[in-house]
């Protein structure tokens, strides 16, 4: 079939069953737009190209699909490069497709050059710069196989502005030829074999959930696992989900803000199985005090992970999708004699659980930011899907929202990318439009993307986005209390933005909720009602996340707030 290089995208694009786009267009991808125009194939415009690479970073967290994004050269590429390193550190399978000046002026400076596969090289998975249209079709199925196949990871396709131009017999390959990259599914059964014996000599085991138990969808193995040997199971942020929140077995998020008795768990476990988790700083804090008296197992995709941060006595590399049903099949046959051997740690660990749950102060005036995460987890059903910006707001969603599903929080873990909530909500409805999309943010993170309330209201959709607003860089603001001697370094918001008439200029409905008694009467009503709603709620402006561990403690050195 005879086309053009910019038709030759749309086609590949098909073969990949690729259904939507995110972009913006520009000079360098024209031909591109001209071809997208004369196809089917649907296309968002956002408002910026941060937000077109944040909604497909969305779409690929809530589904599993890979995410597509289209931005022009320079510049459009450019701002394409912080949701690129979101991607890249929590493993997202992106393909990110940008225009490049034509062949001919590559490296001469020309009008909206920029050396893109430069630019992005250190953040992405693998990158492309496509001179020759013949090897457009070879290409696309490459970047999709390498963004989806073992680790996840985001792939830049940079295509000079004359080969889409160029004519093309297309063909699409049906297979790939990657003689570097072979990435192992199955790995060596012994592995498995060697940590249930250490399972069976353990007291003390804790079972440490990471993204990659999400990314996979193997949570459902996770259950069964914690259901046939009564482990206590703790998650890191990425992981949020794996388990039923009010299971028994779930002991919540761990590491800098996690539950005082996760935190215990590890910190006096004899044996922890870490699945699908980096061990990140945020996690292990001082990797030296780390889990002191535990042996530690790590199942992991990627080799490179083991033995990064902490040493690994029982190494299990593979795809979890071959390592959890086989593990998890292993185990019922000695679950009940692995349950009564751990009876005794786990009636200590959940009576440390019980006498030290998740508290937060009441006031009858204020609107306490916990209590809202609350307030939203009672109002929608275990299908909603939770979408936090980076800071307090994200902390005290993971603590206190009841996650019960699998890829139902979408959140920049590694990278902690402010502006990242309301284009990756955008991205999340699109791709799940029977389900409720909340969006939790603060009033510092709403104004990094507010440009993409234009995109939401453009396309109707039904998104809740929910301000805890403390006129406050919340985090940097809980930081400089405790660190600083309370020198609000350029922190405080008291500006003159009105959140509500900045959504309202949009097409966004806009409610302000500023004390306990209008909080009381509206905010359920306000997420009941149909279409999109920025509710900025007022919180207290000196409101800390509690627990803490200090940066570089151990994490039995907790900060509780009843002692501050």
């Amino acid at each position: 079939m005879r086309m053009n290089g910019a038709q030759a995208v749309i086609e590949c694009l098909k073969k990949e069953n690729v259904d939507l786009v995110f972009g913006y267009p520009g000079g360098a991808v024209l031909t591109l737009y001209d071809a997208l125009y004369q196809s089917s194939l649907r296309h968002i415009l956002t408002k910026h190209e941060q937000g077109a690479v944040h909604a497909a970073d969305g779409y690929a967290r809530s589904t599993g699909k890979v995410g597509v994004c289209f931005a022009t050269s320079g510049p459009g590429a450019a701002n394409l490069v912080t949701g690129i390193a979101t991607a890249n550190i929590d493993s997202i399978p992106l393909v990110c497709i940008t225009g490049q000046v034509a062949t001919h002026l590559i490296g001469r400076d020309a009008f909206q050059e920029a050396d893109v596969c430069g630019i992005t090289a250190p953040v992405t998975k693998h990158n492309y710069l496509i001179k020759k249209v013949e090897d457009l079709p070879r290409v696309f199925k490459e970047a999709f196989y390498i963004a989806s196949s073992g680790r996840p990871g985001p792939v830049v396709i940079d295509i000079a502005k004359n080969v889409f131009e160029a004519e093309i017999d297309f063909s699409y390959p049906t297979e790939v030829n990657l003689p570097g990259y072979h990435p192992k599914k199955e790995g060596n059964t012994h592995d498995i074999d060697d940590l249930i014996i250490a399972m069976q000599e353990a007291e003390k085991p804790v079972i440490f959930v990471g993204g990659g138990v999400i990314l996979s969808d193997t949570a459902p193995y996770i259950r069964q696992i914690a259901e046939a040997t009564g482990i206590p199971v703790v998650e890191s942020l990425m992981g949020r989900g794996s388990l039923p929140c009010d299971m028994p077995e779930s002991l919540g998020m761990v590491g800098m803000h996690g539950t005082y008795f996760a935190n215990t768990a590890v910190m006096e476990s004899d044996l922890l199985i870490g699945i699908g988790a980096r061990f990140d700083d945020r996690v292990t804090s001082k990797t030296s005090d780390f889990a002191p008296n535990a042996k530690i197992a790590h199942f992991d995709i990627d080799s490179a992970e083991i033995n990064k941060n902490v040493m690994v006595d029982y190494p299990v590399v593979g795809d979890l999708r071959w390592s959890l049903p086989l593990f998890a099949a292993k185990l019922s046959v000695i679950g009940n004699k692995l349950k009564k051997l751990y009876q005794p740690w786990r009636d200590y660990i959940f009576d440390v659980k019980k006498n030290n749950p998740l508290l937060f102060r009441k006031n009858s005036e204020y609107i306490m930011p916990e209590e809202v995460i609350t307030a939203v987890s009672d109002v929608y059903d275990e299908n909603t899907i939770i979408v936090t910006d980076v800071g307090q707001h994200q902390m005290w969603a993971a603590q206190y929202y009841n996650f019960q599903k699998a890829r139902t929080l979408i959140t920049s873990g590694g990278l902690g990318t402010m502006g990242f909530g309301l284009p990756a909500a955008i991205g999340a409805k699109l791709a799940n439009p029977d389900k409720k999309v909340v969006l939790f943010t603060g009033d510092g993170s709403i104004m990094m993307n507010c440009q993409e309330f234009a995109t939401l209201a453009d396309n109707d959709l039904d998104i809740k986005v929910v301000v805890l607003n403390n006129h406050m860089l919340g985090m940097v603001a809980q930081w400089q209390r405790m660190f600083y001697n309370r020198h609000y370094a350029h922190s405080v918001l008291r500006g003159k933005t009105d959140l509500v008439k900045l959504a309202e200029a949009m097409g966004v409905k806009g409610y302000r909720l500023d004390n306990k008694a209008a909080f009381n009467e509206h905010f359920a009503e306000i997420l009941k009602s149909e279409g999109a709603a920025l509710i900025d709620v007022l919180i207290p402006d000196e409101e800390n996340v509690f627990p803490m561990v200090p940066a570089g403690g151990r994490l039995d050195q907790m900060v509780l707030e009843a002692e501050q």
